[in-house]
Formats: structure tokens, C-alpha cells, sequence
């Protein structure tokens, strides 16, 4: 697990993987524009200028502004982008967010691949938040998971860094993770843990899922750094908590809801996991509209 950073995170990260972010952004932008813009073609000569204001529609938290700038100037490095607003901030409906000047069909090429991504980021860091502020004061950290969108999960995590989540494992290799399969392939929680000190890299914390508080034990018993409760009810957290008694972190997983989370960061476990953050988050609702 990552500790959460500022909305510096992703320029910072992306100074040594900038490659990465730009052909993101060229893949992003090939698929949409393809061969060519027809209606743009169609309608403009090529030569207008305009401006473009982009606003926000609903209450939201920003992330990714960056991001949505450089889909812009990937396009047409010529464009004049000013944001007027930056990651982590938190925006009233009607506030305005960038401008874009320049080439109008440079502008309208970009539009939508630029929207998707910052409407995306904004909507899980705006979830974030949310989850954030329901936990407040109970010291309990929100998580979020690998359920991310294909190719775009460094730009979904740091969304969930600027809405004040943490990290858990960006991929297979940057952790130990040991679920049901991995469990059942193995013979057992004890056999699992013993294979995975045989052979992971020993800085590697060992992170095992379970289901009953006979297994809380029993990874207990093997040497497991951290525990994850998954599905519990809040009574059998709350004694798998007593039971692991502060020799191992202990994490909630499986079904985490604006509704419920507040009442299981109260069982004493430390962080908890939510998918939803990710998996079927709800774009926040932006428009770009041109002004003469």
C-alpha cells in the first residue's frame, strides 16, 4: 500500500514514465479521430479560431487537469490552454474550469477523447472524496483496488490519490496478494504463505484474503503482515479484529457502500478496500462549449 500524496503525484510519477501518459493520449485520440474528423472536414475550412470554455455541470472534485490539457496540445500544440482550476480542488456547479483557445477543429478533434478522461478522473476522485469524508475521524484509510479500467489504471489511481484515497498494488508485481484461488491452488493459507517467503523478494509484505475467523487464525498463526476481511458482517470484523489483537494490519474488502462504510471503519480494522471507486464509477458531468 501506497501512502496518498498531492495532486503533484501524477507529474511527478509521470516525469520518469511520460511515455506511458503521451501514448495513452495518441492511442486515446487514433481511435477516435481514425482517418479523419468528417464532420470538422465537413463544416470548417480549417482557418477559424475560437475559444473554447470548459465547465463543470455538477459539484465535483478535480483530477486530472493536466491530463486534459495535454490531449489538447497533443492534438495541436499551438492551442492555448488556461486551466482555472487544479487537482484536488473542490468546484461548485457552474464553475468554470479551463479555456481553450486556438484552432476550432484542432478543439472539436480533441473534444471528446479530452472529456472522457477528465470527466472519468473527476468522477473518482468526487467518489473518493465522498467515501473520504465518511470515515473521517475514525482513523481508517480508504483503498482502492486493480478493478480499473483497462490501460488507463495510472490515470485512475491517482484520481483516487487526489480525491484522498491510497494505493493498494498497482499490478501483480509491486505485491503479495494471496486470494481464494491462490489459496485453494496452494492446499491452504499456511502452505501459501510458506511458498510465497520461499520464493517473493523478502521486502514484500504478504497480504492474505479471508473468509471466517478460523482463518483469520490460522493466517495469523503463519506470519501473514496483513489480513483482509473479506465480506464480513460487521460483528465477525469486529472480532477478527480482537482476535489479530495489532500483530498484522487488517483491511476490509466486499461491498463497501457510501452507506455502510462509516459503520465498518467503526469495527477497528485499518483500511478498507472499494472497487466501486473504479469499476463503475459515474463521470462527472462537464461541458465544453465554444464562445466567439
Amino acid at each position: 500500500m501506497q501512502q496518498s500524496a498531492d495532486a503533484g503525484w501524477l507529474r511527478r510519477w509521470g516525469l520518469a514514465h511520460n511515455m506511458r501518459i503521451r501514448k495513452l493520449i495518441l492511442r486515446a485520440l487514433e481511435e477516435d479521430i481514425g482517418s479523419g474528423d468528417v464532420t470538422s472536414r465537413s463544416v470548417l475550412s480549417g482557418k477559424e479560431r475560437g475559444t473554447a470554455r470548459v465547465i463543470a455541470k455538477g459539484g465535483l472534485i478535480v483530477a486530472g487537469m493536466d491530463v486534459f490539457r495535454d490531449v489538447f496540445l497533443v492534438r495541436d500544440d499551438n492551442l492555448v490552454f488556461t486551466a482555472m482550476a487544479a487537482d484536488g480542488d473542490s468546484v461548485a456547479e457552474g464553475s468554470d474550469l479551463a479555456r481553450i483557445a486556438g484552432s476550432t477543429k484542432s478543439i472539436l478533434e480533441a473534444e471528446r477523447t479530452a472529456l472522457n478522461l477528465f470527466q472519468r478522473m473527476c468522477g473518482i476522485a468526487t467518489l473518493t472524496a465522498r467515501f473520504a469524508e465518511e470515515v473521517k475521524g475514525t482513523g481508517v484509510s480508504i483503498l482502492d483496488t486493480r478493478k480499473t479500467m483497462p490501460g488507463l489504471r495510472v490515470l485512475d489511481k491517482y484520481a483516487v490519490r487526489v480525491g484522498g484515497g491510497i494505493n493498494h498494488r498497482f499490478g501483480l508485481d509491486s505485491g503479495v496478494l494471496l486470494k481464494e484461488n491462490h489459496i485453494f491452488a496452494a492446499g491452504g493459507i499456511a502452505e501459501a504463505i510458506r511458498r510465497v517467503r520461499n520464493t517473493a523478494p523478502p521486502s514484500f509484505k504478504i497480504e492474505v484474503e479471508v473468509r471466517s475467523l478460523a482463518e483469520v487464525r490460522e493466517a495469523l498463526e503463519s506470519g501473514a503482515h496483513i489480513i483482509m476481511l473479506d465480506n464480513m458482517d460487521n460483528k465477525t470484523m469486529a472480532e477478527a479484529v480482537g482476535i489479530i489483537g495489532g500483530k498484522a494490519i487488517v483491511e476490509a474488502s466486499g461491498n463497501a457502500t457510501l452507506a455502510n462504510v462509516a459503520g465498518m471503519a467503526r469495527t477497528g480494522v485499518d483500511f478498507i478496500s472499494v472497487g466501486s471507486l473504479t469499476h463503475s464509477v459515474h463521470a462527472a458531468d462537464i461541458s465544453l462549449i465554444l464562445e466567439q
